[in-house]
């Protein structure tokens, strides 16, 4: 109905215009024609059928050439013809090269109808007014012509191809010609020449052009018009040469003449000639003509040119380009050929059936669509290049309307110009340094324009869409403003439907547009009334340009917007979005936008400084000389702003500031999801400076004082606010001369959805300002008040504008935002060791939430996890009373279980001997003695020759190796070479390899008990590689016994229990026929026998014996003697002590003084304690130095090393290791003189260690020495039984105190329970399982090794006790003074900080007296017999 209203007015407006031609065609003079205004379609009624040609003329006769049109026809020499010539034929025609076919009389005509092929020679050439060509295949060489220019005949009728009057305009045809007079009454554009015509035969071209006009009455300057050309070739066409219908020139005082039409129809066609409908040159430039290309197959590009003819009166307006229609692709091409015009070319009434695919206009064509209604539809592309310019409707009448339908609408430096609306349906729009500008007109009658891509719209390169009325911009893509000066802007605009909308930097969205006036767009209902608009808080769901409703700039159902760029009107409207992101150089802005009057308007009395304007707050007080006048009252509602700020000044003269806009956000229903603001967002008011720059005589009308500050209404979800962002409505500033400041604007974050409780998340980070303060005046009582800002009402918990949550220590039940309904939460409910935390969503009620100060506490009373479990029994007596007992009874069940394991007959205790008996079991070293005796070895015995030691600890360091000086007492049955070998092999055989001793130095550091594990493993191996050597491997090549070598028993190789002792014995074989051979005891004295062991507590000195030992002594001492002298020696040795050899020693020398000596005398024999082998590395070995007890040997015949004294060093290496002795000195034995001649010879290498010698022993010692006062072996005590249980419940209490250990260092910090457990790695926890293995094992001797190893387990666990002690130290000492706390009442148990050593000092003296017990435990399972230690003579011996 509108549009019907529209059209009805028009026409009454302008019909009696029309009928009386004003302003339409070119005024010569006040006597010219005019035309009409509205150009239709100029092409005349379709004329009458033509006559039948007349007959065709011959070839040889008429045309003067050679063969038959039947057949050939050749033309061999030039022809000039005087009329038209109708060629027709079965045959082909054939123009020869270099030759003229022509015709020179303006409209004459050469038709050609043909069945074979045409050919034009090269450099021939056809001149004539209409050349018809039909043929089966045509043939155009290089050079040659086919040229109508100039040549036209009569356009049709009822055309105005010419122009009338003196004017020298240029004809018309495609394009209108040029008019170079100037009428300062019209718009270029309103001016032209001959006008255009033909448009409906733009498929099938065939109308000449126009002639020119003429700047002279009596003589005719004006150009020809064009001729025609027409192609009509069924297959094949070659165009290599030019086909012209060019408008002829009319010079400098005629218009040209416009171009002709050119018809080209071929399936195929090749060549890259040229074809020309052109505008000829002149005063005025011709108009361009028409040309249509239906080929189905083109190979190559010929050069097309339709542009209009150059104007000399006039060097900026050609004639229009003509119009160039390719038949195929059903395009449409207009180019000028960058020659600048005001003339249009017309586009009148566009196909339907079929739709046009392409529209062209490039290179300065200037195209037009002068009608009333008019839908230019195409089914691809409309494409605007280089200066092309496409106007609709004419410019005095914008009451048109345009449909532009495309699937793509492409502009490059090029415009786009509407008068009226348009509506526009593409799928991609692009803009590159292009224009679309819409002019509506003033009456505002026009429909809202419509510009819909469903794709894509881009704008680049200071790209402009600027409408005087109201623009809607929708799609469903993307709307991309890229870059620096590109704007789109209207009265009102609304963008919608986009997927995404990005405003780059230097890029503008504005409504209402720069130019457009204030009353026109700003809504004066919000001025005027103090209701707030409905459509501000419930915007219309349709997202439509609405003149009714109160936006100016709208964007609505858009997902994501990006503006970087500045965003700017009087009341911007956000509506369905999802995300808005406003980065550091956008700006949304609604400053200076308001009223220029308004609710809180600023006074302007009589002396003209006027008070400033209120809003959120009241505006600042104006004065002048004394009289002072109140600022604009505050209005509006805090908590839903909607309404524009207030200015101040005189309103009638223009001479006044204006208050802020509206900017909103997000709807009551559809409030938006996130906004980030990096930038500006600012709906400020006006300040008296800014509108005083722009008049500097504005004190003449008054002085305005500053403008209140706008409404930002927020409805959203989140919220981002940069470090660098503004978000402002704050007022403007008055003037010094004593103008009042503007109040504060209002900002108000309707929030929707706030989280709560355990799904809360902040709803917004503030980092940037929020002002919305007032403008500063000429003095404080001048300065505007400041406005508000607000959020809504928070949910329990959360307070505050933005929802935040209460502050520790306080909570809040009920809604609202006032920080002081945030109420202290009850000190009384927070326990001790205790801090208030803050919970998600905040806290809700009391009591409120709490934490303990550290992770070590358990929740809810903050204990630890100790104290946790001492109070599930009732507290710290009834625990330890609970665990007393449970330690009691789990103690006496391994007892119970102990005996029931073991047995009765296996636990140690003292067994009787009787008196006579051969065995004595009262040492367990001598249960292997049962067995010894039990076998038949007497006969080694009986064979035995010598025993010789290995020198060395076995150690990795310091392997055993025999030595290589020859013992004279084998010197009669081995052969001294082969024996050095021997010892050279067997010595390589017993070292060790470099990763055994580095294994044992890892294992040292892991734990010491592993490396004494792996020594003994090594040692067993190689013991093990050395008797197979010699039982198997070696060959026995030293003895000189054949009997030995054949049978390999001449040398046998055996050890101590305790592998430190190895030696070599050497046996007769039989065969040597020698009466003094194996030599007698006598014989062999002096005699050593070695000590196993080397002092320390898991490798005592010990006397071993053994079946040849035992035969050798019993030829003067009874074996049951020497057991027991055995017996009791082993006895006293194990309680000397490594670093303390001259306190224990001594107790060994007394007692061989005391019993051994006095009971070996009877049978002539007499001991000593000695030394023997000392090594390179000052080792040396200790025994026992058997020899005769005749009284007569003197002392003297004994030579010492360094006068008697002996040094004694210790190293870490070997506990059993000595100084090297300086010098090897013979030791000779207290023999009977008459074996004085046999042993005079024999030399052993030591010394004799007796009290005066003792005293001067020194020894180094080392680390382990302070470790010998907790381990070191001892006297039995007896009470095995009570030792046990009292070891199972300390071993059962370290157990216990490791557990509570470990759980008060994980209450401590969870690194401290990893360095105790793994500094040495569970060294801490192995006591435990060793100690109940060594109690349940068998067999005592068994046991006692097993008792070792957990004696060394629980003195190296020291060291995890040790870490223990330093993390609580640490720990303790580091602990910030602030959580320190007091340890509880005495009544009360607790682990404070200052306690931390409780548990540590408690295990370290748990497994000192373990150590104490263990040594007890390992001398009851050792010596069973306690009359070993007896000190009466007869009792020892009588046992």
């Amino acid at each position: 109905m509108a549009r019907l209203l529209n059209s009805l007015l028009f026409i009454l407006l302008f019909f009696p215009l029309i009928s009386v031609s004003v302003a339409v065609t070119v005024t010569l003079n006040d006597d010219d024609n005019t035309d009409l205004l509205f150009h239709q379609d100029y092409s005349p009624p379709s004329p009458p059928p033509p006559p039948p040609h007349a007959p065709s003329v011959t070839c040889d006769g008429d045309l003067g050439g050679i063969g038959s049109l039947d057949t050939t026809c050749r033309i061999t020499t030039d022809l000039n013809l005087t009329s038209d010539v109708y060629i027709s034929g079965k045959g082909s025609l054939v123009i020869l090269s270099d030759t003229k076919f022509n015709c020179l009389l303006p409209g004459c005509s050469i038709t050609v109808n043909i069945s074979g092929n045409f050919t034009l020679g090269v450099n021939s050439s056809i001149y004539t007014a209409t050349f018809d060509l039909a043929a089966y295949n045509a043939t155009f060489l290089n050079n040659s012509t086919v040229n109508t220019t100039g040549l036209g005949g009569d356009p049709p009728s009822a055309t105005s191809g010419t122009p009338s009057g003196i004017g020298g305009g240029g004809g018309g045809h495609g394009g209108r010609g040029a008019a170079c007079l100037v009428d300062k009454s019209k718009l270029p554009e309103d001016v032209w020449g001959g006008d255009a015509y033909s448009w409906s035969s733009l498929q099938w071209p065939w109308s000449y052009g126009s002639k020119g006009g003429s700047t002279s009455k009596e003589v005719d300057y004006g150009g020809g018009g064009g001729g025609r050309v027409k192609l009509d070739i069924l297959q094949y066409l070659e165009l290599n040469g030019s086909l012209l219908a060019d408008g002829g020139d009319g010079g400098r005082k005629g218009g040209g003449g416009s171009g002709g039409s050119i018809y080209l129809k071929a399936y195929k066609m090749t060549g890259s000639g040229q074809i020309s409908a052109c505008g000829g040159n002149g005063y005025g430039g011709g108009g361009g003509g028409r040309v249509s290309v239906d080929i189905f197959s083109r190979h190559d590009d010929p050069k097309i040119f339709v542009h209009g003819g150059s104007s000399f009166g006039c060097l900026d307006n050609a004639g229009a380009a003509g119009t160039l229609y390719d038949v195929v692709p059903r395009s449409l091409i207009v180019n000028n050929h960058n020659l600048s015009t005001d003339t249009d070319t017309l586009l009148l009434e566009f196909s339907y059936t079929p739709v046009w695919t392409n529209i062209y206009i490039r290179n300065r064509a200037k195209a037009s669509v002068p009608l009333l209604w008019s839908r230019v539809q195409v089914q691809g592309q409309i494409s605007l290049l280089n200066g092309g310019v496409l106007s609709f409707g004419l410019a005095h009448y914008s009451s048109s309307e345009f449909e532009l339908l495309a699937e793509e609408l492409l502009m490059s430096d090029s415009m786009i110009k509407v008068y009226g609306a348009l509506r526009m349906t593409v799928k991609i729009f692009l803009m590159w340094n292009s224009k679309m500008l819409i002019d509506g007109g003033v009456d505002g009658t026009v429909e809202t324009s419509l510009l819909e891509a469903s794709n894509l719209i881009v704008l680049k390169e200071s790209s402009v869409i600027h409408s005087n009325s109201n623009l809607g911009v929708h799609g469903q893509g993307l709307l991309n403003l890229s870059g620096p000066g590109n704007h789109i802007e209207a009265q009102r605009l609304v963008l919608s439907l986009f997927y995404s909308v990005r405003v780059a930097e230097g890029s503008v969205l504005r409504g209402p547009s720069g130019d457009a006036s204030t009353d026109a767009v700003t809504p004066r209902l919000n001025c005027k009334v103090p209701d707030c608009p409905f459509e501000l808080l419930h915007p219309p769901e349709d997202c439509n340009v609405n003149s009714s409703l109160s936006f100016t700039l709208q964007i609505c159902r858009v997902e994501d917007i990006s503006i970087h760029g500045l965003v700017e009107g009087s009341v911007v409207h956000f509506h369905r979005a999802r995300t808005i992101s406003v980065a550091s150089s956008g700006t949304i802005s609604a400053s200076g936008q308001g009223c220029r009057g308004g609710l809180g308007r600023g006074s302007l009395p009589s002396n003209g400084i006027a008070s400033g304007a209120g809003h959120g707050g009241k505006g600042g007080w104006g004065c002048y000389k004394g009289n002072c006048i109140e600022g604009g009252s505050s209005y509006g509602n805090p908590d839903l702003p909607c309404e524009l700020g207030s200015g101040s000044g005189n309103t009638s003269s223009g001479y006044s500031t204006t208050g802020g806009g509206i900017i909103v956000m997000g709807s009551w229903e559809q409030p938006l999801s996130s906004l980030s603001i990096e930038g500006l967002v600012m709906a400020d008011g006006e300040s008296f400076e800014e509108i005083s720059k722009s008049d500097g005589n504005l004190s003449a009308h008054g002085v305005p004082g500053g403008a209140s500050g706008g409404s930002v209404l927020l409805f959203l979800r989140t919220l981002d606010i940069g470090d660098h962002a503004v978000l402002s409505t704050a007022g403007g500033h008055g003037s010094p001369n004593g103008s009042g400041g503007g109040g504060g604007g209002r900002i108000h974050f309707h929030w929707s959805d706030i989280p709560t409780g355990d799904v809360y998340q902040p709803i917004a980070s503030v980092k940037g300002n929020l002002h919305a303060g007032g403008g500063s005046g000429w003095h404080q009582t001048a300065t505007g008040e400041n406005g508000t800002i607000t959020g809504k009402d928070c949910p329990r918990g959360l307070y505050g504008t933005f929802c935040l949550e209460c502050p520790v220590g306080t909570y809040k039940n009920v809604s609202g935002s006032d920080e002081s309904l945030c109420r202290h939460c009850p000190p009384d409910e927070l326990p001790r060791r205790a801090i208030y935390i803050t919970i998600r969503g905040g806290v809700a009620e009391a009591p409120c939430p709490y934490r303990c100060v550290s992770e070590r506490y358990r929740m809810p009373l903050c204990y630890t996890t100790l104290e946790g479990l001492i109070y599930t029994f009732g507290g710290p007596w009834l625990f330890c009373l609970f665990l007393f007992g449970l330690l009691t009874i789990l103690a006496l069940v391994l007892s119970v279980a102990r005996m029931k394991f073991v047995g009765v007959d296996e636990l140690p205790g003292p067994t009787p001997t009787q008196q006579g008996s051969t065995i004595d079991h009262s040492f367990p070293f001598l249960e292997s003695l049962n067995e010894v005796l039990e076998t038949n070895r007497a006969e080694e015995s009986q064979t035995h020759v010598h025993r010789m030691y290995f020198m060395g600890p076995n150690t990795f360091s310091e392997p055993w190796h025999l030595p290589h000086t020859l013992p004279d007492q084998i010197k009669e049955i081995v052969y001294e070479d082969a024996f050095n070998a021997f010892v050279n092999e067997i010595n390589a055989r017993a070292a060790y390899q470099w990763w055994e001793g580095a294994i044992y130095s890892i294992l040292c550091i892991l734990g010491y008990p592993l490396a004494w594990h792996w020594q003994q493993h090594r040692r067993k191996i190689k013991l093990q590689r050395l008797r197979e050597f010699v039982r198997s491997e070696y060959d026995h090549a030293c003895l000189r016994s054949c009997r030995s070598r054949a049978l390999y028993e001449g040398i046998k190789v055996a050890a101590s229990s305790d592998l430190m002792l190895a030696y070599v014995d050497f046996f007769l074989g039989g065969d040597e026929k020698r009466t003094d051979l194996p030599p007698r005891l006598h014989q062999r004295f002096p005699m050593p026998i070695i000590f196993g062991g080397d002092g320390s507590y898991m490798a005592p000195f010990a006397l071993q014996n053994d079946t040849i030992l035992t035969n050798l002594i019993s030829q003067l001492v009874p074996p049951t003697t020497w057991y027991r002298l055995v017996a009791g020696l082993n006895a006293r040795l194990r309680l000397v002590r490594r670093g303390q050899l001259k306190k224990t020693f001594r107790n060994v020398l007394g007692w061989l003084e005391t019993h051994a000596n006095p009971a070996l005398a009877v049978h002539g024999v007499h001991v000593d304690i000695g030394w023997f082998q000392d090594t390179a590395c000052g080792y040396c070995q200790y025994g026992l130095l058997v020899h005769s007890a005749n009284v007569e040997n003197e002392h003297s015949s004994v030579e010492y090393v360094d006068g008697g004294q002996m040094e004694q060093h210790s190293s870490v290496k070997s506990s059993n290791s000595s100084g090297p002795l300086r010098e090897d000195a013979p030791l000779s034995n207290r023999a009977h003189r008459s074996s004085e001649s046999y042993i005079s010879g024999k030399k052993i290498f030591g010394g004799i260690i007796d009290t005066s010698s003792l005293q001067r022993l020194t020894e180094k010692r080392d680390i382990f020495y302070l470790l010998s006062f907790l381990l070191h072996n001892t006297k039995p005590v007896g009470h095995q039984d009570l030792v046990g249980l009292v070891i199972s419940m300390l071993l059962l209490a370290d157990f216990g105190l490791v557990l509570l250990t470990l759980l008060h260092l994980y209450s401590l910090l969870l690194a401290d329970l990893f360095l105790v457990l793994f500094i040495l790695p569970f060294g801490i926890f192995l006591p435990f399982p060793t100690g109940i293995n060594a109690l349940f094992s068998h067999g005592p001797h068994r046991s006692a090794n097993i008792a070792r190893v957990y004696a060394l387990w629980n003195i190296t666990s020291l060291v995890n006790v040790g870490v223990a002690f330093v993390c609580g130290y640490i720990h303790y000492s580091y602990q910030p003074s602030s959580k320190i706390f007091p340890s509880f009442q005495p009544w009360n148990f607790s682990l404070d900080d200052s306690e931390w050593w409780i548990f540590p000092m408690g295990l370290v003296v748990g497994k000192v007296l373990q150590s104490q017990l263990i040594n007890w435990h390992i001398a009851n399972l050792e010596i069973q017999d306690r009359s070993l230690y007896s000190n009466d003579f007869e009792l020892f011996w009588q046992s």
